[in-house]
């Protein structure tokens, strides 16, 4: 173990675990840590006790990496000249940091891996791993069976949330059963969003 990631067996807090898993979400956005690799690496990171566990996850990565596993910084030290007669090397050309802000792409946590205490009010169930649109508490397949066999009562829409539908197919007794046998299928096959236009779960 490296001195600059201080002493191994060194213990840790909910805030070094929290900066741990803030990089990770930054690695998998920049496409670095395929989807098993991020959910293996934040469990780790979750019940690590000390600074070698959480080091060990970013070996491999290049930065960012959390703000407590940064080395210290070493004091410039002066290079001695080269001997007389020693043909004189190149320099490397120096390249300034990019300046102005920087785009950041945030891609959501697959469902089930919200870091603790990062839960999104509006996403209580997480976001679709596809198109990030945020999880409903509603199932699809809930929905699409209630439209199914009680959507002559609109049982399935009230279930969505979709309270003017729902009455409607109440009122026409689901279309004489066809709008509410084709909407049930639709349901199943596509899934839907619910009442605040949220994806159903599978």
């Amino acid at each position: 173990m490296s001195e600059a990631f201080g002493p191994e067996q060194q213990r840790i807090g909910n805030q070094q675990r929290e900066e741990a898993i803030t990089a990770l979400n930054d690695h998998f956005a920049m496409a670095r840590l395929d989807i098993g690799e991020y959910q293996e690496r934040v469990n780790r990171a979750s019940g690590a006790q000390s600074y070698h566990e959480l080091a060990e996850l970013f070996r491999d990565l290049p930065q960012p990496h959390p703000p407590f596993l940064a080395p210290p910084s070493v004091p410039f030290a002066a290079v001695p000249p080269p001997p007389p007669g020693f043909p004189p090397q190149p320099t490397q050309p120096y390249y300034p940091p990019p300046t102005g802000p920087q785009q950041q792409y945030a891609v959501p946590p697959p469902p089930g891996m919200m870091p603790p205490g990062y839960g999104t009010p509006g996403a209580p169930f997480g976001f679709d791993p596809i198109t990030g649109v945020p999880l409903s508490d509603k199932s699809k397949i809930a929905a699409g069976v209630l439209q199914l066999f009680l959507g002559n009562l609109g049982i399935g829409r009230f279930y969505t949330g979709h309270t003017g539908m729902a009455v409607a197919q109440l009122l026409t007794c689901g279309g004489c059963g066809i709008w509410s046998l084709i909407d049930g299928i639709i349901i199943l096959v596509n899934g839907g969003t619910d009442a605040q236009g949220r994806k159903l779960r599978d």
